[in-house]
């Protein structure tokens, strides 16, 4: 750092001032010194003895001049003077100096600005070789309050030369320009920051400028819809040119030329979004809202918006799925409606009992019939329900495919032949075990038989495969039937889904067998697929599993009697049991009775629970059917206390309830049933029940 300015030898004597006396003022100072506000005063009655610049009456010329002129001027100035660079100014400038003013005046221009002096050397070094200089904004650290800070200024260093023309001092003239500069970074910042917050915007935003709507700035968001290509600095028609007449073009035309926003809900626009791909279908909400200059003319536009694919396609489903519903309540009425007829007419004949026995039998035959028919449609309802919220749990144990599906035909050969269709069945020839429930895989199979044999016309084709691999285990139902059109292909196995059908409806059903199909064999870790060539050409429906090996064979273990284990001795299938019924529901009580009193057993029947517990304790029954939902006690307590009566804590127990579910079964056990039936129960699960009661009896 420089101690202090050192002139060049060549103007050196110009430091030293001409003392001669130069004219006076009114106040007896130099009239170069009257006025100048508060700075003028100082320096009129500033005490220059010790100062190296001399009495003023004594300033050279050129000093007195630009003294002049910068006291009266409102424009920061000042001037440095002599070999030390004494330091003269005006009030415009006292205000730069803060904390420095007054005692700057007079001193040397170093001392006074000794903390930004290696800032400005250069400029002042130049001016004093006689070289002007200029400076924009200049960043400068001053400590003029007790602190430093940042400051800019924009000032000139012009030299000053005295009478014989050497440079003896330097000018300036300055103004500070921190708050402009702040005030600017502060918008930049603040530009930024909304530029940042633009960009990374959830919602899709543009602006185009121009009538030719001239893409200017985009966000991230909208880089993404349109996939990443230059955008910036083209007109939308070169940008995006595969939306040209897709209708958007004339929207902004017609908003730039109105002047009035545009408001586009879930509109559909289709972009190339890869470079070579095929166009997209892309749905957005958006609004195009003009921008005006200072003079109300519009000058671009303005895009916001969001994609709204995601919801415009999850409200299609939501309605396409809510008209699959309401065609699916109209399905379920008419197809309960179907059995309930005959029903409700052969009830009525009964109920007038004048028909002959061979009337009432028809009429009882017609009951049991649509009955069934409507258990089944019941039960498909349930097993949708149960297996869609994962309520089902499967009791796997290792079975024979070729086992399953001579099962499955066995139930569906009675309509097969009905309908006079050729049903071959084709083996594997070969074990093709699986690991599965089989209550629910004969469920599957006969399903998709059902399917096959209602959906060809009579005297056709049905053929069921079973073929091994490996690994897997396929079984194929294919037929010469109407066959499924192309658009009802892909969704054949969706809820409530059914092709179309004639007026009559006279195949029937509720569109939820195959979403059932899907759903177990899903949960027996397989797949199953549909295949057609369209309508008229039948269909094939494929099943796979995953196949584990088969195991060992083991001979016949001989009996003590000579047979096989499994033979056992005939037993008295015949024998009467004492079985009581407990149930609310009268009608359903005394009819359930009644036929197990046909079939030669003491039956007695119960509306309640504890009426049942104490009559149970008095005949001790080797059979009690308990509904669950009893009036005072339910069934799980009513069981409970069975169990803990030594009269009756042998006797078996069977739930016969309304409630199918996982919970409900794992509740009766826990309560001490024997046996679950679902109501209606089948008889021929009633009687296997009350087969096992003899056998233990």
């Amino acid at each position: 750092m420089q101690d202090a300015f050192r002139p060049d030898p060549r103007f050196h004597h110009s430091g030293s001032i001409d003392r001669a006396p130069g004219a006076a003022g009114t106040s007896g100072a130099p009239a170069f010194l009257d006025g100048g506000g508060a700075m003028g005063e100082r320096m009129r009655a500033h005490d220059w003895n010790d100062s190296p610049l001399g009495d003023p009456h004594g300033w050279p010329q050129a000093l007195r001049t630009v003294v002049g002129l910068m006291l009266n001027s409102k424009f920061p100035m000042f001037v440095a003077w002599g070999e030390r660079l004494a330091f003269l100014y005006n009030d415009s400038y006292g205000e730069i100096l803060g904390d420095k003013h007054p005692s700057a005046l007079g001193r040397p221009f170093q001392a006074i600005w000794a903390e930004i002096w290696d800032d400005i050397y250069p400029l002042v070094e130049r001016a004093m070789l006689g070289e002007a200089s200029y400076a924009d904004r200049m960043y400068l650290v001053m400590n003029r309050h007790g602190y430093d800070e940042p400051t800019w200024f924009t000032f000139s260093y012009s030299p000053v030369r005295d009478e014989d023309g050497v440079v003896a001092g330097m000018y300036c003239a300055c103004v500070e320009v921190t708050e402009q500069v702040l005030a600017e970074k502060y918008r930049e910042e603040e530009n930024e920051r909304l530029r940042a917050l633009f960009a990374q915007a959830p919602g899709i935003m543009a602006v185009l400028r121009g009538p030719d709507h001239v893409f200017e700035l985009t966000n991230q968001s909208y880089m993404q819809l349109v996939g990443h290509r230059q955008v910036i600095g083209k007109p939308v028609r070169d940008a995006l040119p595969e939306v040209v007449g897709q209708g958007f073009l004339e929207l902004l035309d017609r908003v730039y030329r109105s002047g009035e926003p545009f408001v586009g809900t879930a509109l559909p626009v289709r972009l190339q979004r890869e470079p070579e791909g095929p166009p997209e279908e892309r749905y957005i909400d958006f609004v195009y809202q003009p921008i005006r200059d200072a003079a109300g003319n519009v000058t671009g536009i303005f895009m916001e918006g969001s994609d709204v694919t995601g919801r415009k396609l999850v409200e299609d489903e939501l309605r396409a799925a809510n008209l699959q519903k309401d065609q699916f309540l109209a399905m379920l009425a008419h197809e309960l409606r179907n059995p309930l007829a005959p029903i409700v007419t052969a009830a009525q004949l009964l109920k007038l009992r004048r028909g002959d026995a061979a009337s009432v039998a028809s009429a009882s035959e017609i009951i049991a019939r649509q009955a069934e028919h409507m258990t089944a449609l019941v039960n498909d309802l349930l097993d949708v329900s149960r297996v869609t919220r994962g309520l089902v749990a499967l009791e796997k144990e290792e079975l024979d495919v070729n086992a399953i599906v001579s099962a499955a035909v066995e139930q569906v050969r009675p309509l097969a032949d009905a309908r006079r269709h050729a049903l071959t069945l084709q083996l594997s020839g070969q074990p093709a075990h699986v690991n599965g429930d089989r209550i629910r895989l004969v469920q599957v199979v006969s399903n998709i038989l059902n399917n096959a044999v209602k959906y060809t016309a009579p005297g056709g084709s049905i053929v069921l495969a079973v073929t091994v691999e490996a690994e897997r285990v396929h079984v194929t139902v294919r037929d010469n039937g109407v066959g499924i059109a192309p658009e009802v292909l892909p969704y054949i196995f969706d809820l409530f889904t059914q092709a179309e059908r004639t007026p009559d409806r006279s195949q029937g059903g509720l569109g939820i067998g195959l979403a059932l199909v899907k759903s177990l064999v899903a949960l027996h870790g397989g797949s199953v697929r549909a295949e057609s060539d369209g309508m008229g050409q039948g269909s094939a429906f494929s099943l796979c599993l995953p196949r584990v090996a088969p195991p060992p064979e083991r001979p016949a273990q001989p009996g003590a009697d000579g047979r096989a284990a499994g033979a056992d001795a005939d037993r008295d299938a015949d024998a009467a049991l004492r079985v009581m019924v407990v149930d609310d529901n009268v009608d359903a009580a005394q009819m359930l009775a009644a036929l197990l009193e046909v079939q030669g057993h003491a039956v007695s029947v119960e509306y309640d629970g504890r009426g049942a517990l104490e009559r149970a304790l008095g005949e001790c029954p080797d059979v009690l059917l308990l509904d669950i939902g009893l009036p005072d006690i339910d069934g799980y307590e009513l069981a409970r206390r069975l169990r803990a009566r030594p009269e009756t804590a042998r006797a078996m127990l069977v739930a016969l309830t309304g409630y199918g579910q996982h919970q409900d079964r794992e509740e009766a056990k826990q309560a001490g049933f024997d046996h679950y039936l679902v109501k209606p129960a089948d008889l021929n699960e009633v009687n296997a029940v009350l087969a096992q009661a003899q056998a233990r009896r």
